[in-house]
């Protein structure tokens, strides 16, 4: 059992696809390797140096992630390279990376208003009348 980094290409074109099944955890589905990778997707990073994706993933296959490469990998993303890393290394190395699934737009359009404190009691409201 190997741990690598992986990074590629995303081919922003199918990536709201990936994303839906992702969110309707079709991704899990796939046997053998789905739960794997449905988890490694949904926590990848994107280095905004390069414009790869990248995450750590485990994997049994040789060569590495042949199936999840034609399940998947291969629909949405190009020049996938693989570099073993130790269980842990890669997911530390990438972990002040943004989210692949981060989204400026709509982070700008978010309603914030629920992220504010609710005001504080009213200072005077247990004083009595003078």
């Amino acid at each position: 059992m190997a741990h690598y980094l992986v990074q590629a290409y995303p081919d922003h074109a199918s990536l709201p696809d990936l994303r839906e099944r992702l969110l309707e955890e079709k991704i899990a589905d796939i046997d053998p390797f789905g739960d794997e990778l449905q988890d490694c997707l949904e926590r990848a990073r994107l280095d905004p140096s390069t414009g790869k994706a990248v995450w750590e993933e485990e994997d049994h296959c040789s060569p590495p992630l042949a199936m999840e490469r034609e399940a998947v990998l291969d629909e949405h993303f190009d020049e996938i390279e693989v570099e073993e890393v130790d269980p842990g290394e890669g997911w530390e190395a990438i972990d002040e990376l943004p989210s692949l699934w981060w989204n400026p737009a709509e982070a700008e359009n978010r309603d914030t208003s629920a992220d504010e404190e609710p005001p504080g009691p009213d200072p005077g409201a247990d004083r009595p009348d003078l």
